[in-house]
């Protein structure tokens, strides 16, 4: 149970008070596209795999302001999207074909919700998808390319998503049994580091036999190992998409701020051994980490 303090601690958060004009005119196409030229994954990295390939194909068409931006900022986190939708959709039709039921799947503050709408597009019923975000831009950029009646959108920051809202919001009706894979998509790093109620907060919404999925930037205990990470990005990656300028504007807006409220991988496995027994890591590119845990079926933390 998350307490009124911390609720209220969140709702202070840089995400929707001090980031929130730079998240609105990115969303919006305003600001903050990449003027080198947009992101495509590399095919080689994928192995050429046939299922990742499909994601992509659909992935791509439905692309709102923010996934240029998120894509050409973070180092091969495009051909990760499409390892891991490739591997939900697997999972998720599973779910259906053993349980005779959609798959709920929930990503909590992923942009305009790309992910979300291609999932619920290729699942094609087998799968229904939600995604949350503040920020009004990325509501627009959802429903205009929203794909799939099976893809749906909370406007607003992911703890409003409490047990009430559950109940009397019809638009939630089929996520209040909670998700078969939620997935935390660099959002908690907005908000701050306290990991033990953020976790807590989503923690009882995976389904027994579901999956947990966060993708964090992490701190690392040594500040020039961090550093160096955070230099080769700018220099071997994200030059190939943003200007010096650009780069230097990012930094001073957000990812200054932003580290404050990061934390390293010792506090965030801490954090979610308390809910969570099986985890792994998967991915790591630079400073940022996708972390898998599974709910086993009558298995408690």
């Amino acid at each position: 149970m998350v307490d009124t303090r911390t609720i209220d601690a969140w709702r202070r958060a840089p995400r929707i008070n001090s980031f929130a004009a730079f998240f609105e005119r990115t969303a919006s196409g305003l600001d903050g596209a990449p003027d080198l030229g947009k992101p495509e994954p590399a095919m080689d990295l994928l192995s050429f795999d046939l299922d990742c390939m499909l994601f992509w194909d659909t992935h791509r068409r439905l692309w709102g302001h923010f996934d240029s931006h998120y894509f050409a900022s973070i180092p091969f986190r495009l051909e990760e999207e499409c390892r891991l939708g490739a591997a939900i959709l697997l999972f998720g039709q599973t779910v259906w074909a053993r349980s005779g039921r959609p798959a709920t799947i929930y990503t909590l503050g992923a942009g305009a919700g790309t992910l979300a709408r291609a999932l619920a597009k290729l699942g094609d019923g087998r799968l229904k998808t939600l995604n949350c975000s503040p920020t009004k831009g990325n509501w627009v950029c959802f429903f205009a390319r929203r794909g799939s009646d099976d893809a749906h959108f909370y406007h607003g920051p992911f703890f409003q998503l409490d047990d009430e809202r559950y109940e009397t919001d019809q638009t939630l009706e089929p996520f209040r049994d909670g998700y078969d894979v939620l997935l935390e998509d660099t959002t908690f790093q907005m908000y701050g580091p306290d990991r033990d109620n953020q976790t807590a907060f989503i923690a009882p919404r995976v389904k027994r036999g579901g999956v947990l999925v966060q993708v964090q930037k992490l701190n690392h205990p040594n500040l020039q190992v961090y550093l160096e990470r955070e230099r080769q990005k700018d220099r071997e990656f994200k030059s190939r998409f943003f200007s010096t300028e650009q780069i230097t504007e990012k930094k001073r807006a957000v990812l200054d701020t932003m580290k404050d409220l990061q934390v390293d991988l010792e506090r965030t496995q801490s954090a979610l051994q308390r809910h969570f027994r099986y985890a792994v890591l998967t991915w790591n590119s630079g400073n940022f980490y996708t972390i898998v845990l599974l709910q086993l079926p009558g298995i408690g933390p």
